[in-house]
């Protein structure tokens, strides 16, 4: 076992790829249980991480949120959110996090909507006064809220893997993505006056904020129809994000004539390279996360966790201090593959809800695409706009306080995860 565990940890920090970390550790490890023989499992335990229908899904709605930011949605909604909280202090970038809640139920993924924004609304901010690292910061504090409202595909991964129903993840995670908004707006509330952050001008007229959301109205609905399919049962998530990425056509094409043929087909090469790199990392987690299974890794660790204490309160903190930190280092779709059963388990052994209990696991490891040295949507913030990532991160940790502030909230209350779902009866 140290062997393995050792080879992990050595091509981790040696910047090995992970979808190597994995697959290589993962071998080893059946070199180990079985020698030579044993290494037909491997082929048979990578095609078997993939054969889940419900992962179809990830890459539909991939697709579907590169139609609408091709389609320019992101203007859109950004024009919206502007006519309603443009005129506060500090106004723009309340407007880019509005939007970033709005655009979080058409894609569900943070790095296309940091990639969006932060080519869009990061050089808007800084020709109306705001600072390049501080709009940066925002754009990256507002990315994570998209893998938190749904569609979210660590959702999808987590309901899978675990035999959660996709569904009331979905709808487990509407509140706490509207909270998380909600406490990200009032640190730019409270840092308004002390940043000396511009106003955009007077308050906006009814009949602006109406044409406003006319002119969103498509967009908007968008959500509603995938979102309200899934939820009422109508449809199952991968038929909903087939239905996203028609609708997402329909607009692109018909309505707003901003996709070609060619936009198509770049745009299926995107989802397919995107797709790629996280379904190697599934696939080649599912090995790792066979051996682990032999060796009784889960019953260890859970043995250890509750060696340490029998107090739930305790081991929910641990499992959230352990979840941030590996968050800073490693790829959170790996994390999830590797721990989320063994945690998720944990966490219902000591009485949690499965389902809030994988609202806690997906929204701790989100807040690892925002925190250095690893964050995603950092480095997806400091390519598009040249800024270093440790101004980035200066400007940031008043809005990673926050997040986590709604971590600890729906880790320990319930009510925050669980009434939404109740409400639908799910």
């Amino acid at each position: 076992m140290i062997w393995v565990l050792s080879t992990f940890f050595l091509l981790l920090v040696i910047g090995v790829p992970i979808g190597y970390v994995l697959g290589i550790s993962g071998v080893l490890g059946i070199l180990q249980i079985g020698g030579a023989s044993m290494l037909a499992m491997a082929p048979q335990r990578y095609f078997a991480g993939l054969d889940l229908f419900t992962f179809l899904a990830m890459p539909l709605f991939i697709f579907a949120g590169e139609i609408m930011n091709k389609a320019g949605i992101t203007e859109r909604l950004a024009k919206f959110a502007d006519a309603l909280v443009g005129h506060l202090r500090g106004g723009m970038a309340q407007s880019c996090m509005v939007s970033s809640v709005l655009f979080a139920g058409i894609t569900g993924a943070a790095v296309a909507e940091a990639a969006a924004f932060g080519s869009t609304m990061v050089p808007a901010m800084e020709k109306t006064g705001y600072k390049r690292p501080f709009a940066c910061a925002v754009v990256v504090a507002g990315s994570i809220i998209g893998p938190t409202i749904p569609p979210s595909n660590l959702m999808v991964i987590y309901g899978s893997m675990m035999g959660v129903s996709i569904a009331s993840l979905f709808a487990a995670g509407i509140l706490p993505g509207l909270v998380m908004g909600l406490f990200c707006m009032g640190v730019i509330a409270s840092l308004g006056r002390r940043l000396n952050l511009p106003k955009s001008g007077q308050r906006p007229s009814l009949l602006g904020i109406i044409k406003a959301f006319r002119n969103s109205l498509s967009a908007l609905i968008m959500p509603v129809i995938i979102l309200g399919g899934i939820l009422t049962g109508w449809v199952t998530p991968t038929e909903g994000a087939s239905v996203a990425v028609f609708y997402a056509l329909v607009l692109g094409v018909f309505v707003y004539r901003q996709v070609g043929f060619h936009d198509i087909v770049e745009m299926l090469i995107r989802t397919a390279r995107i797709t790629g790199v996280v379904f190697l990392i599934i696939a080649a987690a599912s090995i790792l996360s066979w051996w682990m299974t032999f060796m009784k890794l889960p019953q260890m660790i859970t043995h250890l966790f509750l060696g340490l204490t029998s107090d739930p309160s305790m081991i929910i903190l641990m499992v959230l201090v352990l979840l941030l930190i590996l968050g800073m280092f490693m790829d959170i779709n790996a994390i999830l593959i590797v721990l989320g059963p063994i945690l998720g388990a944990l966490a219902t052994s000591i009485g949690m809800n499965p389902v809030q209990a994988g609202i806690m696991i997906v929204l701790a490891l989100n807040i690892g695409l925002m925190t250095p040295p690893v964050g995603a949507s950092l480095f997806v913030l400091s390519s598009i706009t040249g800024e270093k990532i440790e101004r980035i991160t200066a400007s940031m940790w008043p809005f990673v306080i926050a997040e986590v502030a709604v971590l600890f909230l729906v880790a320990y209350w319930p009510r925050m995860t669980l009434s939404v779902p109740a409400l639908l009866g799910l």
